[in-house]
């Protein structure tokens, strides 16, 4: 869940920002890891209440946006003649809005990256402190690139996932229908002729009619319920505990539990390599990277934080709670020793990347057949309980 912070910086004044934690208490303790004295605290749906006067514009294309801008700036163009660039050619509203506020910001003499700061549901921390650290070298264009290099790295798992579950997802959905169709139509059909026949069915075939007859006989009924469960599903899926445990089995499974671990220790990384790059102190790229992982990693991070706030060595703090690998510690190391930890654990985020996406494939290619040759076997299960009375009738008349 999202949060909104308004709270005072002792550099930039009052500022706000947008925090991911399962609680207010949790992002309240972000901000306060941060160094910020929060004000107030509240969820991202109640951000009219902290006195934004832009809104957050959660369909912003950063992405594109960062693309196009640094594109345009390495054409020469400067800041504010890129941005209206931008704003004239944009089609959204909310968009468009929140470009020419930007400009209005920098003609009153606000740096980019306080102009960004102001729109804290729009662009993220991470973000600003890349801008920030960019306008320091005066290359605005190299920051925008490291943000979109970034965010490419971190989206390509989450694409290979949705890939991933597109066909599966179609074959169940198919083969439920299918199910549903020989079930409630084709059986209640067999089930009339058998009974005017005066066949005697199997036990199997027996239940089989019944349950489609029943089906096709409260099909209005049936529907509803689907709905209301649907709708109560939706209901729960709201609630936060009701959430955690539905994690908490899914994380029950076997071998999903390391994997979901390696994946928030990517991101962890990934985050904490570009902060560290762009010269961000490693306790603010702390701070920032928290909302990235979930409550529970973020927990031990913050206790992480406190080891290195202590002066022990990163590499330490990460094994001391858990955050880290044995391949990762010992890049933690090298790098630490080397001087250039940020580039490490970047590096560190590609290779377990790259063994995601293996393992991701050898999955898949595991899944689908066992997901065909189930689906496969209880549609014939159905086909042959309707077919064997036929054989019989047919064996009887002989």
């Amino acid at each position: 869940m999202q949060f909104q912070v308004k709270a005072l910086d002792g550099r930039r004044g009052i500022i706000q920002l947008t925090l991911d934690a399962g609680t207010l208490d949790s992002a309240r303790q972000q901000a306060e890891h941060q160094g910020l004295r929060v004000i107030a605290v509240a969820p991202v749906r109640k951000l009219a209440s902290l006195g934004t006067s832009i809104g957050r514009s959660k369909d912003f294309p950063l992405v594109l946006f960062s693309q196009e801008l640094a594109t345009l700036l390495s054409a020469g163009l400067s800041l504010i003649t890129a941005l209206e660039s931008l704003a004239e050619k944009e089609h959204d509203s909310g968009t468009r809005k929140v470009l020419a506020s930007i400009v209005r910001l920098l003609y009153e003499g606000k740096s980019f990256s306080q102009a960004l700061a102001q729109f804290p549901g729009t662009f993220p921390d991470l973000y600003v402190a890349l801008i920030q650290s960019s306008e320091k070298t005066g290359a605005i264009h190299g920051g925008l690139q490291r943000y979109v290099a970034y965010r490419t790295r971190i989206d390509m798992l989450t694409q290979k996932i949705v890939s991933a579950s597109v066909y599966p997802v179609l074959l169940l959905l198919v083969g439920m229908g299918v199910l549903l169709f020989l079930v409630g139509y084709v059986v209640p059909r067999f089930s009339t002729v058998f009974g005017e026949v005066g066949a005697k069915l199997p036990w199997l075939s027996q239940v089989l009619m019944n349950f489609g007859s029943m089906i096709n006989q409260h099909v209005g009924a049936l529907a509803l319920s689907a709905v209301a469960l649907a709708a109560v599903a939706a209901g729960l899926w709201q609630v936060t505990a009701v959430r955690a445990a539905l994690g908490q089995a899914i994380l029950a499974l076997p071998g999903v539990r390391e994997r979901v671990f390696l994946y928030h220790v990517t991101r962890l990384y990934r985050s904490l390599g570009i902060l560290l790059q762009s010269g961000i102190p490693i306790l603010q790229a702390i701070g920032m990277a928290r909302g990235l992982i979930g409550a529970r990693m973020g927990v031990l991070l913050d206790q992480a934080a406190q080891r290195v706030r202590e002066g022990q060595p990163l590499s330490q703090a990460f094994e001391a709670n858990h955050l880290s690998t044995p391949v990762a510690l010992r890049m933690l190391h090298a790098g630490e020793q080397a001087g250039n930890l940020g580039a490490m654990m970047e590096k560190t985020a590609d290779f377990y990347d790259e063994e995601m996406g293996r393992w991701i494939e050898w999955f898949v290619r595991l899944f689908e057949p066992l997901l065909m040759v189930f689906v496969g076997a209880v549609i014939g299960v159905v086909v042959i309980l309707m077919y064997i009375p036929i054989f019989e009738l047919a064996g009887s008349i002989r």
